[in-house]
């Protein structure tokens, strides 16, 4: 039984790289003809409908619908029989023009391959398929007994000084050639090429922008990452809490020395043995006070059948944004506001531990009141945290550096940090917002407060 003829994924414009099976038209053991459309794809541009380029019998499908299939990854394979009767893309000499793709050398009778001597009568439709002359099916030439195509064969011609243009203007390269020279800049009709038959190379291209004639890195030039999972749902929710509550986002610089000796003091007391004591900590406990303080910071707007409603929760379920290998979530302490100090340190430790080991639940990540979300462990000073649908507020802790600070009237190296925060500005106006994002600065400034205003 004879090989069958694997059918490629084509070029089917420049710059793509990649398809989606969109629809089959054949299944195995149906019979098809050169020409014969066989597949739906879409590409970025557009969806097109593939030409078979054998006569045959499918074997096998290679790839399924729905799935994206990198250029040049063989999509289906069919027996086209064993005389070697097989129509091919583009009629060519098979004795020469094998030896020469066997030592990886493109020659003008090639898929893609303008040659200046037989310009195309038609534009093809795509890359490497021709259109053909005439209605009749064209079939392919009969080998001769000594395995030589009774067709005569054009000599292959000996290199020219420089390609020689075509109808269109187009001197003689293959498509990847073109695809490189466009990126670069460079015209191929300036170009000398030193292929076959005048051909341009990728070394000519190298050559013609002056950089050394290296090896090209192969691989993509780009990455696609499917949205979905938690990314399309982070999307999907940011995307619509941007463009339904008016955000505002005010910034305070803060000195957090006091914050930081608090925090070494507290890793030594027998109550925090057990769990990582961060200013994190601390900062949560002084947006808590502070929406004890403010309750209407801690509120979400509802839309319902009587007219807009500010529904102010009494209680508070307290975001932390937590990076992961799926993307940003925001797992809730519940009823933070019961908690005391070792209680919530053990609470943000376990959420989100569950968080970025993928055991989070669904109830962990819902119903939250007001957010956190701490830049800070990235190296970023401060930002413009997005609200999380439902919640008036969320606060953006920025990381803590060593900066001049004018301490007690004189100038001092001091621990600062930058905070922002963000919030609904139908419900918290310029006043609230302000006062809320100065208390939880005070109690950074000094912890002491937090037990005056708890």
């Amino acid at each position: 039984m004879t090989e069958p003829k694997l059918f490629k994924l084509p070029d089917v414009g420049e710059g793509l790289t990649e398809a989606e099976i969109v629809k089959w038209h054949v299944q195995p053991g149906d019979t098809v003809e050169d020409g014969q459309t066989i597949v739906e794809i879409e590409t970025a541009k557009a969806i097109v409908e593939l030409p078979c380029p054998f006569d045959g019998v499918v074997t096998e499908l290679l790839a399924t619908e729905g799935e994206t299939v990198d250029v040049g990854v063989p999509i289906i394979a069919v027996d086209a029989g064993g005389d070697g009767a097989v129509a091919t893309p583009v009629s060519e000499p098979p004795a020469q023009t094998a030896a020469l793709r066997e030592e990886g050398v493109p020659t003008a009778n090639e898929p893609g391959m303008v040659t200046p001597e037989e310009p195309p009568k038609r534009q093809p439709v795509l890359v490497g398929y021709g259109v053909k002359e005439g209605a009749t099916k064209r079939r392919a030439r009969k080998a001769s007994s000594n395995g030589v195509a009774s067709a005569a064969v054009a000599p292959v011609r000996p290199p020219a000084p420089r390609p020689q243009p075509v109808d269109n203007g187009l001197p003689l390269a293959k498509p990847p050639v073109r695809k490189m020279a466009k990126e670069l800049g460079i015209d191929l009709a300036t170009v000398t090429g030193s292929g076959p038959q005048g051909s341009i190379t990728r070394e000519d291209i190298l050559a013609a922008q002056g950089a050394p004639q290296a090896p090209v890195a192969a691989g993509p030039r780009e990455e696609r990452v499917p949205v979905k999972g938690v990314r399309k749902a982070t999307a999907a929710a940011m995307s619509g809490s941007a463009f339904t509550a008016p955000h505002v986002t005010e910034f305070l610089q803060v000195d957090v020395t006091r914050t930081m000796e608090t925090v070494k003091r507290l890793r030594e007391l027998p109550e925090f043995a057990d769990v990582k004591v961060s200013p994190l900590l601390l900062v949560a406990r002084a947006l808590l006070t502070a929406v004890r303080r403010h309750p209407m910071v801690n509120s979400t707007w509802v839309d319902g059948p009587n007219g807009a409603e500010i529904v102010v929760k009494r209680y508070v379920n307290l975001g932390i944004a937590a990076a992961t290998d799926r993307g940003l979530i925001v797992p809730k302490v519940k009823d933070a506001q019961d908690l005391d100090l070792p209680g919530l340190a053990r609470a943000l430790k376990e959420l989100t531990e569950k968080a970025r080991a993928g055991k989070a639940s669904p109830g962990d990540l819902s119903d939250g009141t007001i957010s956190i979300t701490n830049v800070g462990v990235f190296g970023v000073d401060t930002g413009t945290p997005i609200l999380t649908p439902g919640e008036a507020a969320i606060l953006a802790f920025g990381q803590i550096r060593d900066m001049p600070w004018v301490h007690e009237g004189e100038l001092a190296i001091r621990k600062v940090t930058t905070l922002a925060l963000s919030f609904d500005h139908r419900i918290v106006d310029g006043e609230l917002g302000s006062r809320v994002l100065r208390d939880v600065g005070d109690m950074l400034e000094d912890p002491i407060r937090m037990l005056a205003w708890s």
